[in-house]
């Protein structure tokens, strides 16, 4: 059966904009054209920005309650269309559609759903002074936000950056990833469906420099940049964000170490670790990219861990039986290999993978890597240093707590980490001690949205989740009030 071609739209003020320049859509897994996407031009990023600036005169005054009950329809559209954005996402990323179904789409709904409630029952402090004067928080919408996606979780991204912006009244200009357009025209037109208004949620496609991205963030009318990307992208934002005193949001790169003890249980750490290094074929910013083994049972746990990740199947990511998708592209993936290229003229050895496999057509055209594991480098090496963003993994062994702790702090990342033991002592020692925003112990990606996101040094700044997206999409003003 013959693929759609999809010809994907702006949405702007309410209405499709088809658009003028087109760029195509490519399926990862297969290269091949799937659709267009326009090119935001500066006149559309206005007319998108104005549409949110008069929207946001309505929508911030909407009462919770009406906020709500408009973004509570939109989570339910998501779930009535849950297989067909599974596949959307599938064509947009090449991850798995087992991974899409396995929870990540209703999450998005949950998400939408957490944030509609949040703003309908969250409180604001009170102080009463001696003298008889109270003071009391107000919090107000901030007003129009830019929204810049990243490609390796674009849906779930949309959801955790709109959800909270619309609820607390706020309204939205949003660039996907040039890569991955279909998710948010799709989700742009459950919205529309579902009765959002004319303007509080606008949609424009296109490129960072010298395109929508950079239109987006030099705009004057823009009052907050929410982004998730690279740490470099991210640099170049805060400074020209900078020019107009934009407030900022950044969930950036990360070179996230896993640590292995002794005492762990090491076949459900063999399991965790292959999530952790391996899904979404590791594009992934908090991927679990340094094993950090402890020494005594370097060797058998290597190869249970190696058996496993042997044991993932590349191919077709429609197809239910697949564990391992595609790279986002074929840029992508000579990058990725050109990291293991760093490590073979480094004398690593490569104890998995590090080539291609050997799929049929079409997808043998796709951007496929197998599961890769390097042994044999120093901390210090560019491979163990710098966000690969792909199914590879160096492993490290370490004898001591001391020693595990300075290998894991010694990036210029700081977004997460695993511990693995059964010593509670131990956690909470190395828990205080990680640089890093997220630990996870005995698991890997577990979120709860109400928690705060985000990380530390060159992984970002700010939080998301909870009342961390309240403080960033409100404004806290103070009334002080005379009892005379």
């Amino acid at each position: 059966m013959p693929r759609p071609v999809y010809e994907v739209t702006h949405y702007i003020n309410g209405e499709f904009v088809k658009g003028g320049n087109r760029f195509e859509i490519r399926y990862p897994a297969t290269n091949e054209v799937i659709g267009t996407a326009p090119e935001g031009t500066p006149d559309e990023v206005d007319a998108a920005v104005q549409a949110a600036r008069q929207a946001f005169k309505s929508w911030s005054q909407a009462s919770p309650s009406a906020r709500r009950k408009v973004l509570r329809a939109f989570a339910q559209a998501i779930r009535e269309h849950h297989d067909e954005l599974a596949e959307l996402e599938t064509l947009d990323v090449g991850r798995t559609i087992r991974d899409n179904k396995a929870g990540y789409i209703r999450s998005l709904a949950s998400t939408i759903e957490y944030y509609a409630d949040l703003a309908v029952t969250a409180g604001t402090e009170a102080y009463p002074m001696s003298n008889g004067y109270l003071n009391y928080i107000l919090r107000s919408p901030v007003g129009v936000g830019g929204l810049i996606l990243p490609w390796n979780v674009p849906m779930l991204l949309v959801s955790w950056k709109v959800g909270p912006a619309l609820a607390f009244g706020n309204t939205v200009v949003m660039k996907p990833a040039e890569w991955t357009p279909l998710g948010a025209w799709r989700l742009a037109q459950l919205a529309h469906e579902a009765g959002l208004p004319p303007g509080v949620l606008n949609v424009v496609h296109g490129f960072g420099p010298d395109s929508t991205g950079e239109y987006i963030t030099k705009h004057p009318d823009i009052d907050l940049i929410s982004f998730t990307g690279e740490s470099a992208t991210g640099k170049t934002i805060m400074e020209a964000a900078a020019k107009s005193l934009k407030r900022v949001s950044f969930e950036l790169g990360g070179k996230a170490a896993n640590i292995i003890f002794e005492d762990a249980d090491l076949d459900r750490a063999v399991k965790v670790s292959v999530d952790a290094a391996f899904q979404n074929q590791g594009q992934l910013c908090i991927a679990g990219s340094r094993l950090l083994v402890q020494r005594s049972i370097y060797e058998p746990f290597m190869e249970k861990f190696t058996a496993a990740a042997r044991e993932l199947r590349p191919g077709d990511p429609m197809n239910p039986e697949t564990t391992l998708g595609s790279l986002i592209s074929a840029e992508h993936l000579q990058r990725v290999t050109s990291y293991i290229e760093v490590a073979r003229q480094s004398g690593a050895a490569i104890r998995l993978g590090g080539d291609r496999p050997d799929l049929p057509a079409p997808f043998n055209q796709g951007n496929f890597l197998n599961a890769t594991i390097i042994e044999g480098l120093p901390p210090q090496n560019r491979v163990c240093q710098e966000e690969i963003f792909g199914p590879v993994v160096a492993a490290l062994p370490f004898d001591t707590e001391e020693e595990a702790v300075e290998i894991a702090n010694g990036v210029n990342y700081g977004l997460s980490a695993v511990i693995q033991t059964r010593d509670v002592g131990r956690v909470l020692r190395l828990s205080n001690a990680l640089n890093v925003g997220t630990v996870w112990v005995n698991d890997f990606f577990v979120r709860d949205i109400r928690t705060p996101f985000g990380g530390m040094k060159q992984s970002g700044i700010g939080r998301e989740g909870g009342t961390f997206s309240l403080d960033f999409w409100t404004e806290a003003k103070t009334v002080c009030v005379s009892s005379q």
